[in-house]
């Protein structure tokens, strides 16, 4: 090959480079950024569920989220949700001496709006920062609590 050639398919071989390069840019640039955080009282929707958080209560053993949360039939959502703080992602749990079906704490999600409390256990935890996390599906969303 001569030298006339080379550097023709090199220049070639730099623009498909250049365009694939300017492709790739204009689909990351389309990317939708992250929400803000949200706040006590602020309503989301992740995937097909609506939530609110509608209050927060703390004691030294616990900490309980108030929600209103509906929108579809699911026993499983209620894990979805997860306590952020310092160090640890803690699940909800049922308080000892509870009994599920005649308090008022979150079980299941049904496609009617309900209010129920999610409770966490917060004896060992250090630090005073508090998020609320819920993730469905490839939605996530983030209440800032404390």
């Amino acid at each position: 090959m001569r030298t006339r050639t080379l550097l023709l398919l090199a220049v070639a071989c730099g623009l498909v480079i250049l365009l694939a390069g300017g492709i790739q840019l204009l689909r990351v640039s389309g990317d939708v950024p992250r929400g803000a955080d949200l706040s006590v009282g602020d309503t989301a929707q992740a995937g097909d569920m609506k939530v609110t958080v509608v209050s927060v209560d703390a004691t030294d053993s616990t900490l309980e989220v108030d929600i209103r949360v509906g929108g579809v039939d699911d026993p499983a959502a209620i894990d979805g949700f997860r306590l952020i703080v310092p160090g640890a992602a803690l699940a909800p749990f049922l308080p000892a001496g509870s009994d599920a079906a005649s308090s008022d704490r979150c079980v299941a999600v049904t496609v009617v709006e309900q209010t129920c409390t999610l409770a966490f256990p917060t004896t060992d935890v250090q630090g005073s920062a508090r998020v609320l996390l819920l993730r469905r599906g490839e939605d996530q969303q983030r209440w800032v609590l404390m």
